[in-house]
């Protein structure tokens, strides 16, 4: 008896897994760390003003890459990843879609990988994956040259490029794309979820919901969001270790409790 191939499901990040720019909302903490001046921060804010009105066409996202060459050059890439997982939870924590945690935990419970597929950078884009446990991320890759980004982008995950890294990863990961599922929220979404046999439109802009009209494909629409801690939902094995540190802990207190009474 052949092994059926196993499963997964492909989410995009903004707007469908959570409700703003993941790229755009550390614009104010990079500014604090020095990174960026007022002036690109000010940018930011209003590049997300128009991300929430207008979604993200082609030429949205060709000056958000082109915004996003033009700041990184020069930054410690240690530096980012920091400020990146110190503010975490309190940018992105609370910008998560209830909907599509269930989601999460519908796939999971079929014994579906979870993968998110964004075009943002990676080192954005991978803590906000480990906060919400998914399985694997494919995300922009800036190039790095002793420990700074250059400016140049080695990968950049949107439009077609997402459907190739995910047919990519399909074929090393042993998926039956056809048994997959995939959530959008763009036109620019189209590949990627044309690459499935399970497309969903999330929360989509009016040139995806007329597509999804065409196509037969279901939408959604996800508005309830909830607040996501670092330790959201951890897999057994983390959970495990999470408990034995508990315990150690709370050994480690008794034992302390008990020698103060001593003395």
């Amino acid at each position: 008896m052949s092994t059926p191939a196993r499963e997964a499901a492909f989410f995009d990040l903004d707007k469908t897994v959570i409700a703003k720019s993941s790229t755009l909302a550390f614009g104010r903490p990079f500014y604090k760390g020095g990174l960026v001046n007022r002036r690109a921060v000010y940018k930011s804010v209003v590049a997300q003003l128009v991300y929430r009105l207008r979604g993200a066409d082609a030429d949205t996202m060709d000056r958000v890459r082109d915004q996003l060459r033009e700041l990184c050059a020069g930054w410690p890439v240690e530096q980012v990843n920091a400020i990146v997982v110190e503010r975490m939870h309190l940018l992105i924590g609370s910008l998560v879609y209830g909907e599509a945690l269930e989601l999460f935990d519908e796939h999971r419970a079929a014994s579906r990988e979870v993968v998110i597929v964004s075009s943002s950078s990676e080192h954005v884009v991978r803590p906000i994956g480990e906060l919400l446990d998914v399985d694997h991320v494919i995300a922009t890759r800036m190039a790095v040259v002793d420990g700074k980004y250059t400016g140049e982008i080695d990968f950049y995950a949107h439009g077609e490029s997402k459907a190739v890294a995910m047919r990519e990863f399909a074929a090393e990961r042993g998926y039956d794309l056809e048994q997959c599922w995939a959530y959008g929220d763009s036109a620019t979404d189209l590949a990627m979820l044309q690459a499935v046999g399970h497309p969903m439109a999330v929360n989509p802009d009016k040139q995806l919901r007329q597509l999804a009209d065409e196509y037969g494909w279901p939408v959604r629409n996800f508005q309830r969001k909830v607040r996501v801690r670092p330790w959201h939902r951890p897999h057994p094995g983390k959970a495990a270790a999470y408990a034995v540190v508990g315990l150690a802990a709370l050994g480690s207190g008794l034992l302390w409790q008990k020698r103060r009474r001593r003395a």
